[in-house]
């Protein structure tokens, strides 16, 4: 699986997944123009949305209504090794759950492949393919 990044000036990078196209940006006052989410806001929104996926395919499955599911995200910046240090998910869900129904939907929710990447973390290897090297390399 694959997917492009490319640098649109100032602090733009649109990624593009086959057809799908997002814009990412930094807010104006960290000097962006704020044409998109930040990428720490598209992290989060990641963790978030596929939380949201599970919990729907979990009530789909055991014909719970999913009108009304939301998931709510906030999250702070940890300063030593720079990163988001932490994430908080609530989902909300407007109908009544039973207690084992609510115990299920979360161990599911825990499940998600975002969730579970940073929870077992996924290697990330980084290199440089520049065409243009200094003379000797």
């Amino acid at each position: 699986m694959t997917l492009t990044v490319a640098y649109h000036g100032g602090t733009r990078y649109d990624i593009t997944s086959g057809a799908h196209r997002i814009v990412t940006d930094q807010p104006v006052e960290d000097g962006g123009q704020d044409a998109g989410m930040s990428p720490v806001e598209l992290f989060v929104g990641s963790i978030a949305s596929c939380v949201g996926y599970f919990v729907g395919r979990y009530c789909d499955r055991h014909h719970i209504s999913t009108k009304g599911l939301s998931i709510e995200a906030e999250w702070t910046i940890a300063e030593q090794l720079h990163r988001v240090g932490q994430v908080a998910l609530a989902i909300h869900l407007p109908h009544r759950l039973t207690a084992e129904q609510g115990e299920r939907l979360l161990k599911v929710a825990h499940g998600c492949t975002v969730h579970q990447s940073i929870a077992v973390p996924a290697g990330v290897e980084i290199s440089l393919n520049s065409q243009h090297r200094q003379a000797g390399q």
